[in-house]
């Protein structure tokens, strides 16, 4: 097959009753000829039946009791028929020509195309930044190897991905040893299980609003759950290709984004251990040999990597809070970028409208 045939979306809510409209919305909308759409309420206590049987006669609705949101995933795609499977947040918007994009570059042995998310606020406003920052468009083979030997590679989460059916059967029905979120599974094994191709232009809406932010000093317990996360996906890709995990996490410890992470979770979460052996001669030697190992990240990146991790674990415990603040908190660091003149401002890109 040269063309991906039917498309199928699957949005599971959950309580997004002020979301989920344009959700499905913005999937009618897409520009394609083969369309299904899948809507799995997992128990909603809001107005989301409401607003989901307003289509009801354009999607197929499935309701459910309360049973978190990879049952309702796993529900969807068992009705699925799709050759593409997009697994759509009902707090986030497709834009119409995504489906064009993904035609563009479809071809057998491809598990994914992964598209850069625009960041959108509750109206559906855009707020300027785009994600992930691809400067250029890695090749399924750079995916792969990053992949392979930091277990991390460059990708936005559930809704910038088209998924192949080739590669979701392999893996669906989804279990929990990949953890809660249902992205982190498909995922984790893309790489492995064909090639990824990236198309890096924004063709999907992340909203951010006050249920989903990620400001990880909100809440300084996200450090080492996100470290767990790492690791279950870690340990569920080397599964699913019939390897044994590394008994030193050494991919994970080659991740750049992770030993920031790892840092981070060490000086202000110390009694969360979720690496096994963590501690701070183990983590110093990462941080200086952080520059060396693969991954997209350009040498000034990688320089910044090493200071800051350097510092960090260095510094006095005060300072040290003061240096993770300015690192994670979303507000701070783009204040101190524009400040510094580290970073650009991004464009504010239009929100492509739906039709």
């Amino acid at each position: 097959m040269d063309t991906p045939g039917r498309i199928s979306v699957i949005i599971a809510n959950y309580n997004y009753g002020r979301f989920v409209g344009k959700a499905i919305e913005s999937a009618l909308a897409l520009d394609w000829d083969d369309m299904e759409i899948i809507v799995v309420d997992d128990g909603s206590t809001d107005d989301s039946r409401e607003v989901i049987a307003r289509f009801e006669d354009r999607v197929t609705i499935i309701h459910q009791e309360n049973s978190t949101q990879r049952v309702a995933r796993n529900r969807g795609y068992a009705v699925s028929t799709g050759d593409v499977i997009i697994h759509l947040d009902s707090d986030d918007v497709l834009f119409p020509s995504l489906a064009r994009e993904l035609a563009r570059v479809w071809r057998p042995g491809i598990s994914k195309v992964q598209f850069q998310m625009l960041r959108i606020d509750e109206e559906g406003r855009s707020l300027g930044s785009v994600f992930p920052p691809f400067t250029e468009e890695p090749t399924p083979e750079q995916v792969r190897a990053w992949a392979d030997q930091t277990s991390a590679y460059p990708t936005p989460p559930g809704s910038g991905n088209a998924y192949s059916r080739a590669l979701l059967d392999r893996i669906f029905p989804l279990d929990d040893s990949c953890g809660a979120a249902t992205d982190s599974a498909c995922l984790a094994v893309a790489p492995f299980l064909g090639d990824v191709v990236t198309v890096a232009k924004p063709l999907v809406g992340y909203r951010v609003h006050g249920a989903n932010t990620s400001d990880l000093v909100a809440d300084l317990g996200r450090f080492p759950r996100a470290i767990e996360r790492a690791r279950q996906r870690y340990e569920y890709a080397s599964r699913v290709r019939g390897l044994r995990p590394d008994p030193g996490h050494r991919p994970l410890r080659r991740s750049r984004p992770l030993l920031e992470l790892r840092v981070a979770s060490y000086r202000v979460r110390r009694q969360d251990r979720p690496l096994a052996g963590e501690g701070f001669a183990r983590l110093l030697w990462d941080a200086l040999r952080s520059p060396v190992h693969a991954g997209p990240e350009p040498a000034v990146k990688r320089a910044q990597v090493l200071i800051w991790s350097v510092l960090t674990l260095v510094a006095p415990a005060r300072l040290a809070e003061r240096l993770v603040d300015l690192r994670f908190r979303r507000d701070r660091r783009a204040m101190v970028g524009r400040v510094l003149g580290l970073t650009g401002r991004a464009p504010r890109p239009p929100v492509p409208q739906q039709s």
